[in-house]
């Protein structure tokens, strides 16, 4: 485990213990697979899809209400916390030491599963003469060593999902993150704030940018332009980050997605999510243009011609 992730979750447990968030109950269960309604914390960077699994799920189960709260990933880790949580969606699982102290303090032993993968996309202003980026070059614009004054910026300084890949997976805690990286109030934020700055480059969840059947990503791809990485497997091939990409780990910027699930009856969250494992939850992980972890990929060759 390496130093930045130890000291992560060192942090993680000395917040928890400082705040006495967490009131358990003794009340009864009142939700079933299909009826009644619980409290979920998700990682705000996959709303888009999230959004559509809610959809769906509540109009398959009318009586079913999943009440969805986006947040940074810190705020829905500490979330393990809250009895009245039933459900966190983030881009890890619990650590076995987090796994103890959530079953000593609320009596429950956590789920945690792994649904689909996706990745972070780079984005640039459509103007931009650098849209080609090796991860050396990445890593040079994060620490603000890049030949060109790029900014770097994401969904919020700290505490989000997208910073604490990159500090732990990109710069490995061996660079700082450039003081002139901004902080944005959401993704939809990093955006807007691309699309009107030349200088700016920001990083936010694929499921943002990265469909094409979705019209609203389709207007912010007007205003954007995603940069393609150098793949991992062949050294000057730069890709985007597709569904093949992330399904064959050719883009570098890949992470997971998974659910935790603390529920202590067969109830609405187990239900939820067995959904999203199932056909019909993976069919829209694929859909979102993620790449589902419980169905097969099938990754089919094409030739491209050009007219």
């Amino acid at each position: 485990m390496r130093a930045g992730s130890i000291l992560f979750s060192i942090a993680f447990f000395l917040l928890l213990m400082g705040c006495n968030q967490g009131k358990q109950t003794t009340e009864e269960p009142t939700d079933t697979f299909k009826s009644g309604s619980i409290h979920i914390s998700a990682d705000e960077s996959f709303k888009p899809v999230i959004d559509a699994e809610v959809q769906v799920y509540e109009a398959q189960y009318p009586d079913a209400k999943l009440l969805v709260t986006y947040k940074p990933e810190a705020e829905c880790l500490k979330d393990l916390l809250v009895d009245s949580v039933r459900m966190i969606i983030a881009t890890r699982t619990f650590s076995p030491a987090e796994e103890n102290y959530i079953a000593d303090s609320l009596k429950v032993g956590p789920i945690g599963r792994v649904i689909a993968r996706d990745a972070i996309a780079v984005i640039v202003h459509p103007s931009s003469p650098d849209s080609l980026f090796s991860m050396n070059e990445i890593k040079q614009i994060l620490t603000g060593k890049f030949k060109r004054n790029l900014i770097p910026v994401f969904d919020g300084t700290k505490a989000t999902s997208t910073i604490r890949f990159i500090v732990d997976s990109v710069l490995r805690n061996e660079d700082s993150l450039t003081k002139k990286a901004l902080a944005a109030q959401s993704s939809e934020s990093v955006i807007d704030y691309v699309a009107s700055h030349p200088d700016a480059v920001g990083f936010i969840g694929v499921s943002w940018v990265g469909n094409k059947d979705d019209s609203e990503q389709v207007s912010f791809l007007k205003k954007v332009k995603m940069a393609q990485l150098e793949s991992t497997d062949i050294e000057g091939n730069y890709v985007l980050p597709v569904q093949a990409n992330i399904y064959l780990k050719r883009y570098p910027l890949v992470r997971d997605l998974v659910y935790i699930l603390k529920e202590r009856h067969k109830g609405l969250g187990k239900a939820f999510g067995s959904f999203m494992s199932g056909e019909r939850g993976q069919l829209i992980f694929r859909r979102a243009y993620l790449v589902p972890s419980l169905r097969n990929f099938i990754v089919r060759p094409v030739r491209v011609t050009e007219e």
